[in-house]
Formats: C-alpha cells, structure tokens, sequence
C-alpha cells in the first residue's frame, strides 16, 4: 500500500439508478473497473452546460406555427378550398420552421464523436 502511485480516495454515494447507470456505462466502455472509467472520465471527459432557453423558443414558435397551420387546414376541409393565400401562408410557416431550426443549429457547439 506504501507504493501506491494514487494515494487520495474518493467516497461518493449514488442512488440505485445512478449506481444502475454507472455500472452500464463502465461495460460499454471495455474498461476493467470503475476507478479506471472514471479516472478517464476526470482526466478527458467534457462537461457541457446547455443553455435550453432557444429550444424554449423554438419550440414556441412551433406551437403557433402548429395552430396555424391548423386554422388553415380547418377552413379547407369546411369550404373543400384550398386558397392560393393559404398555400402561400403555410409557405412562409414551413420557412420560419427551416430559418428557426437552422438559427438554433449554427449556435450549437460542434463536438466531435
């Protein structure tokens, strides 16, 4: 024990699911322990903070996007009509959808697999 190269022990506890998730991942990785996994983790893991506040947004605007294109497809389906001012409006929903989605991914940190 004198020889030890690691000499500072950790003492966590975990709930059974965290315990449950733990053990998963340590067979995923191949590796022969846990202190080792997780030694790996603490020297190359990444930790992210993900702000979600866009996806709030987003998902939002989806909403009304979604009740409007409802509102249209309740006024063809009642006059069996489909107007050129609403293929134009849903036209324009989808690209606010595209635009949106393609705003909130240009933000999102690229990580490498």
């Amino acid at each position: 024990m004198a020889n030890r190269e690691r000499k500072n022990e950790l003492k966590i506890y975990l709930s059974d699911d965290e315990q449950y998730i733990l053990e998963q991942k340590v067979k995923a990785s191949g590796m022969k322990s846990k202190s080792a996994f997780l030694r790996r983790q603490i020297l190359y893991g990444s930790v992210y903070d993900i702000d979600y506040s866009e996806l709030r947004e987003y998902n939002a605007a989806l909403g009304r996007i979604g009740n409007n294109l409802n509102q249209i497809a309740k006024r063809m389906n009642a006059t069996g009509n489909v107007y050129a001012v609403d293929v134009k409006q849903v036209k324009e929903l989808m690209k606010q959808v595209w635009d949106t989605q393609k705003s909130m991914l240009s933000k999102q940190p690229y990580m490498k697999q």
